[in-house]
C-alpha cells in the first residue's frame, strides 16, 4: 500500500519510527516532512499529505503531532479525507470499520511509541464494514463544498 506520512516537529520522532515499521511491512512511503524537530507549522506538511490521499496518489495517510488534534483538523479540511484522531487500537479499528478513515492522526506527546505502532497496524489491517455506515459517510460527504 502507498502511504502518505507527515508531521510537525512534535511528531517527527514517531514519524521516523513509523516509516521504518511501514517499510519493513512492505508498504511504499511518501514522506511529506518535516525533516527535523525544529519548530514548524503543521499545515505546511499535513495539507499536502492529505491532498495526496484525496487525489488517490496515496491510499492512506498518517499525520503526527504533539497531540494530533491540529493535524486531524487540517487533514479533514481536504475534501475526500476522513482523518481520525486515534489514541488506542480500539479507536483505530472503529475508525476503519465504521468511518472508513483513510487517514489517522497520532499525538506523540499522548501515546507511547508501542501504542502508536499498534494503532497503525490495526488501522492498516482493518476493513471498512460498509452497510449502515455508508449512509452516514454519505451524509458527511454532502456537507463538503
Amino acid at each position: 500500500m502507498r502511504i502518505a506520512i507527515a508531521s510537525d516537529h512534535a511528531g517527527f520522532r514517531y514519524k521516523e519510527e513509523i516509516k521504518g515499521y511501514l517499510v519493513a511491512e512492505g508498504h511504499a512511503i511518501r514522506d511529506f516532512g518535516t525533516d527535523s524537530t525544529a519548530s514548524c507549522d503543521y499545515p505546511e506538511f499535513i495539507l499536502p499529505a492529505a491532498r495526496a490521499v484525496a487525489a488517490g496518489e496515496c491510499e492512506r495517510g498518517i499525520a503526527l503531532g504533539g497531540s494530533g488534534n491540529g493535524e486531524a483538523m487540517a487533514a479533514n479540511r481536504i475534501r475526500g479525507v476522513r482523518c481520525a484522531l486515534c489514541w488506542d487500537a480500539s479507536t483505530a479499528r472503529l475508525a476503519r470499520e465504521h468511518n472508513d478513515a483513510n487517514m489517522i492522526s497520532l499525538g506523540e506527546r499522548l501515546v507511547s511509541l508501542e501504542t502508536a505502532l499498534e494503532i497503525v497496524a490495526v488501522w492498516l489491517r482493518t476493513d471498512f464494514e460498509g452497510g449502515r455506515h455508508i449512509r452516514r459517510i454519505g451524509m458527511l460527504d454532502e456537507l463538503e463544498t
